[in-house]
């Protein structure tokens, strides 16, 4: 059994835990961020503070307090109190330490809590394994996952934890927790003889993107990696005495971090991305709105946050070649050809030269003038087609290569089109049981307006020719 929260061996064999572990608030006074959660009086904090806990999931991105909240739990529960890892524990432990909580349970009535961190990558017979201990009673299960819990935990125990959503930690507290690392003379480096700009800490701040974790290590790298710059007296920086070949340095310097350092140490930030989780159906569905909502600001940034952050571009591709016949349609024809046009850039020229093919089709396709009606047509006629008793062909449009097929009559009564006048013969070409319905109504947008010109054009032809006939 793997725990989160038990250092076995003396710390002064080890080199310091890292700055994000030794800054992780201990209580809720030190906690930052989720108040709405976490504030004095909100029913998690009574029921953490009050060890009356059940059965939670705690979900939200990397860095937000998932593990933090379950060593405050640890620390202010009577219970016993076990914690899995994913990456660590097997069925076979896992049943060990459930029969472990049936016995204390049964024997003494004291309960067992019992944190599984990233319990998205436990499969569903190590789930299912938690469920008659978590039926019975005999544990309160802490579940912390940064997937979706509908798609990654079991539906049964799903419907027995109670889900708490945790929000990406926004800027201004980011700043807070940095400079409190910053200040802290006991965990962080409020005791060495640092500088740091406001801007560099602004600048780690943003880059962490609501990730608690991710600015403390970037801190860390930033004073690690700072070159310590010796002052003389007067305060002037080494590197002026030098280059004026002055005497007088001193040798107590300090460690500077400003803005171009925090941007050595970072480089390019790695976007959160998980192409096979829900963050890669949030973003494809963003684009997809944005373009049918004719922004083409919106769709340009959501293509690029799923291209910088790795997504496969056939796969967008495919994407805007649905979007193009689904929410453009007929409305402008051309958009279907644009947006093949640049799935076939993609795969000619690959990437990230492809990036600008896409985003020249996913502007167009934001741009075009929208109609749906080709979907609704189809989906209707497809309804239909499940729907109702398979419709036979009309004799009229069956096909007749054979004398056979001619004396049972199978395409009499056809007229062809280029004979009648304008080409449009009175002639229905639904089944029986179908005639009169109309699937696609195309809108009074971009080229469906001519398009319906025609149709109501035709129309009124047809009803003519039945008048004078």
């Amino acid at each position: 059994m793997s725990s989160l929260f038990e250092d076995d061996e003396p710390r002064g064999k080890w080199a310091p835990a890292p700055l994000a572990e030794r800054m992780r608030p201990r209580a809720f006074d030190e906690f930052v961020g989720q108040e709405e959660l976490l504030a004095p009086g909100k029913p998690l904090r009574e029921a953490i503070e009050r060890d009356f806990l059940q059965s939670i999931i705690l979900w939200g991105p990397p860095g937000t307090g998932k593990t933090t909240l379950a060593r405050i739990i640890a620390d202010t529960t009577k219970a016993r109190f076990v914690s899995f890892s994913a990456a660590l524990a097997g069925i076979k432990e896992i049943r060990e330490v459930m029969a472990d909580a049936e016995r204390l349970r049964r024997t003494t009535g004291r309960r067992t809590i019992v944190f599984i961190d990233e319990i998205h990558r436990f499969n569903k017979a190590q789930q299912d394994a938690f469920l008659p201990r978590v039926e019975a009673g005999d544990i309160v299960l802490i579940g912390a996952t940064t997937e979706n819990p509908s798609f990654e935990v079991n539906a049964a125990l799903l419907s027995r934890s109670k889900v708490f959503v945790l929000r990406g930690l926004v800027t201004e507290e980011v700043e807070v927790i940095l400079r409190r690392a910053v200040a802290d003379a006991e965990r962080g480096y409020g005791t060495e003889r640092i500088d740091i700009d406001d801007d560099a800490l602004h600048a780690m701040a943003v880059y962490a993107n609501g990730d608690a974790r991710a600015a403390l290590n970037v801190l860390e790298l930033s004073v690690t990696s700072a070159p310590v710059v010796a002052e003389r007296g007067d305060g002037v920086p080494a590197e002026r005495v030098r280059a004026a070949g002055a005497p007088g340095l001193s040798e107590d310097g300090r460690r500077r971090v400003d803005v171009q350092h925090v941007e050595q140490s970072i480089q390019r930030r790695a976007l959160l991305y998980d192409k096979s989780g829900e963050e890669h159906y949030n973003l494809i569905s963003a684009l997809h709105k944005s373009m049918r909502n004719s922004d083409p600001d919106a769709s340009v940034y959501w293509l690029a946050r799923m291209l910088e952050a790795g997504e496969d571009p056939l796969y967008i591709a495919r994407r805007l070649v649905r979007f193009a016949s689904e929410d453009v349609g007929n409305a402008d024809p051309q958009a279907l050809t644009v947006a093949v046009a640049a799935k076939d850039a993609v795969h000619f020229i690959g990437m990230p030269e492809g990036n600008t093919a896409l985003a020249q089709a996913a502007i167009y396709l934001a741009t075009a003038p929208k109609s749906n009606a080709v979907y609704e047509a189809y989906s209707q006629a497809a309804e239909d087609a499940h729907k109702d008793v398979a419709q036979p062909v009309p004799l009229h449009l069956r096909n007749a290569p054979t004398r056979l097929m001619k004396d049972l009559e199978y395409g009499k009564g056809y007229r062809y089109a280029h004979n009648e006048q304008d080409a449009i013969a009175d002639m229905s070409c639904l089944p029986p049981a179908l005639e009169g319905r109309q699937y696609y109504d195309p809108k009074e947008r971009g080229f469906e307006k001519e398009i319906k010109r025609r149709l109501d054009g035709w129309a009124e032809i047809k009803k003519k020719r039945r008048n004078i006939e």
